[in-house]
C-alpha cells in the first residue's frame, strides 16, 4: 500500500500531457508571427536612416546638432507609451487569446506607419508638421507595446521543446530582415535622389511601403489558431469556474486573480524575480539594438563625418551579418543553453565595446567595417536567444501580459532611448567613445541578470507540459518518464524500509 502511495505521489507523464506539433502549423506560426515584426522595424530602419532628412524636413529651425536629437527625441517617445501598450494588450492577450490581440496590434502598426508617408512638412502647416509626427509616433509606439511579446509568445508556445531557440530566433530574423529592408530602401532613394530628393520628397516613399506589408502581415494572423497552451489554460479555467459554481458560486479569490487588476498583482508580487531578470536581458538585448540600428548611422555620419551612404551600406552590411547568423545562433542555444550564450555575449560586450567604437571612428572603410562586424555579432548572441528565454520565465496564464509589461518597461527606460542619450551625451562631453561606455554599462548589467538566469533549453515552458515533434517522440517521452517515476518510488520505499543500508 505504501510503495503505490509513493508511486501516486510522483506522477509520471501519460500521452494527454505531452502535445505534438503540427508542423505545418508551426511553420504558419512562425512566419505571421515574424512578419510582423519585419514591418515594425521597416518602420525602424526607415526612421533610424532618415533621422538627418526627418530633421530638416520637421525641425527646420534648428541647428543640425539639435535637429537630429529633436528627432530621436521623437523616436524615443513613441517608447514611453509602450508600457501603456504593453498594459493593455499584454494581460488582454492572456484573457481573450494571442491572435486577436495580435491582428489588433498589426493593424494599429500599419495605419500609423502609413500615415507618417502623407504628413505636411514644417513650411506647409508649422508647428502642427511635428505634432503629427509626434502623435503617429505614439500610436505606432502604444501598438508594439503588444507585438513582439505577443510574438515570442505565441511562436514559444507552439514550438517544440528541444527546438524552440531555433525557431524563435525567426522572429527576430524577420526583425532585422525588416530593417535590412528598410535602411537599404533608404539607402537606395540616396543613392538616386540624393540628399535635396529625399528631403523634398522621396522621404515619404519608405513609409508608404508599411501599407501593402499590413495587410499582407494582417491576412496571415487572421488565419492563425489558438496555441495549445493558451487552448489547455482556457479549458482548465472554464472547467474550474464551472467546478466553482457547481459547487455554490465564484470564489471570490480565484476572481480577483483573474482580473486585470489581480493578474498585475500577481506578476508583481510573485514572479518579481523574473520580471527583473526579464528586464536585465531586454536592456542588454535593445541597448545594443538601438545602439547599432538606430543611432550608429547617425553618430557615423553627424559625429565622425563620414559620407551617408558609406555610413549606411557599413550598418547594412552588419545587418545582413546578422540575418546570416541569427537562426544559428538560436540552434546553438537549444544544443548548448541559453544562459551561456548570454554569458558569452555579456562578457564579451564589456570586453569588445570600447575596441569597436575605436575600429568605427578610425576613419575609412576596412577598420569602421571590423568594427560593425564586432558590434553585429555581439547583438546577434542575444537577438537569437532572447525569444526562447524571455516567455519561459512566465507561466501560460500569466505570460504575455508579464512578458509585455517587462519587456516594455526596460525598452522604454533603456532601449528607445539609447539613440537621444547617446547622441545628447555626445553633443555635451565631446566624447565620442561614449557609446562604448554606455554598451558596457549595459554588458555589466547583462551579466547580472543571466547569473540568475535559470536555464530553460529542452525544458517545458513553465506551467506547460512538454511539446514534442512526432508521436514518436511522445510514446518515447511517456515511457521514459514512467520508468523514472518507478524508479524514484523503488529508491524512496528502499530507503524507508532500509534507512541505513547504501543504495
Amino acid at each position: 500500500m505504501l510503495r503505490i502511495l509513493l508511486r501516486r505521489r510522483k506522477q509520471p507523464l501519460s500521452a494527454e500531457d505531452v502535445t505534438v506539433t503540427d508542423r505545418p502549423a508551426v511553420r504558419k506560426a512562425v512566419s505571421a508571427a515574424a512578419l510582423g515584426n519585419t514591418m515594425e522595424w521597416f518602420d525602424f530602419g526607415v526612421y533610424a536612416y532618415l533621422a538627418g532628412t526627418l530633421g530638416k524636413v520637421f525641425f527646420p529651425s534648428s541647428s543640425p546638432g539639435a535637429q537630429v536629437v529633436s528627432t530621436f527625441a521623437t523616436f524615443a517617445a513613441a517608447f514611453l507609451v509602450r508600457p501603456l501598450g504593453g498594459l493593455v494588450f499584454g494581460p488582454l492577450g492572456d484573457r481573450i487569446g494571442r491572435k486577436r490581440v495580435l491582428a489588433a496590434t498589426m493593424i494599429m502598426m500599419a495605419v500609423s506607419t502609413f500615415a507618417v508617408g502623407f504628413l505636411p512638412a514644417y513650411h506647409t502647416v508649422g508647428f502642427a508638421a511635428p505634432i503629427l509626427l509626434l502623435i503617429c509616433r505614439l500610436v505606432q509606439g502604444f501598438s508594439t507595446g503588444g507585438e513582439y511579446a505577443g510574438a515570442t509568445t505565441y511562436i514559444a508556445e507552439y514550438a517544440p521543446d528541444t527546438r524552440r531557440g531555433f525557431l524563435g530566433s525567426w522572429l527576430d530574423f524577420g526583425t532585422f530582415v525588416g530593417y535590412a529592408l528598410g535602411s537599404g530602401l533608404v539607402t537606395l532613394l540616396t543613392a538616386v535622389l540624393g540628399d535635396d530628393g529625399l528631403v523634398d520628397w522621396g522621404w515619404r516613399l519608405p513609409f508608404l511601403v508599411a501599407g501593402p506589408l499590413g495587410l499582407i502581415g494582417l491576412y496571415m494572423r487572421l488565419r492563425l489558431e489558438e496555441t495549445p497552451a493558451f487552448q489547455r489554460e482556457a479549458e482548465q479555467a472554464h472547467h474550474d469556474a464551472e467546478a466553482a459554481v457547481a459547487a455554490g458560486g465564484e470564489d471570490p479569490v480565484e476572481e480577483a486573480r483573474q482580473s486585470g487588476k489581480g493578474r498585475l498583482k500577481e506578476i508583481f508580487t510573485r514572479y518579481w524575480e523574473a520580471v527583473l531578470i526579464c528586464m536585465g536581458l531586454v536592456l542588454l538585448y535593445n541597448v545594443t539594438n538601438y545602439m547599432v540600428t538606430s543611432y550608429l548611422p547617425t553618430f557615423m555620419t553627424e559625429t565622425l563625418g563620414q559620407k551617408a551612404l558609406t555610413a549606411q551600406l557599413l550598418v547594412l552590411g552588419t545587418m545582413i551579418v546578422v540575418v546570416l547568423t541569427i537562426t544559428t545562433v538560436g540552434r546553438t542555444s537549444d544544443r548548448w543553453g541559453r544562459r551561456p550564450v548570454f554569458m558569452a555575449g555579456s562578457a564579451a560586450m564589456i570586453v569588445l565595446a570600447v575596441p569597436a567604437v575605436l575600429l568605427i571612428r578610425a576613419g575609412g572603410i576596412l577598420l569602421p567595417a571590423f568594427g560593425c562586424l564586432i558590434l553585429g555579432l555581439l547583438l546577434v548572441c542575444f537577438a537569437g536567444t532572447s525569444a526562447s528565454t524571455l516567455p519561459a520565465l512566465f507561466p501560460t496564464r500569466l505570460r504575455y501580459g508579464a512578458l509585455s509589461i517587462a519587456f516594455n518597461i526596460s525598452v522604454s527606460l533603456f532601449g528607445g532611448t539609447t539613440p537621444l542619450i547617446a547622441s545628447a551625451l555626445v553633443q555635451a562631453t565631446g566624447n565620442d567613445l561614449v557609446p562604448a561606455y554606455y554598451l558596457m554599462v549595459a554588458g555589466v548589467i547583462g551579466l547580472i541578470a543571466t547569473f540568475f538566469l535559470h536555464e530553460t533549453a529542452g525544458k517545458p515552458l513553465r506551467g506547460s507540459g512538454p511539446m514534442v515533434e512526432s508521436e514518436e517522440q511522445a510514446q518515447e517521452l511517456v515511457a521514459k518518464s514512467r520508468t523514472e517515476a518507478g524508479r524514484r518510488a523503488r529508491d524512496l520505499w528502499l530507503r524507508l524500509r532500509h534507512p541505513w543500508a547504501r543504495h
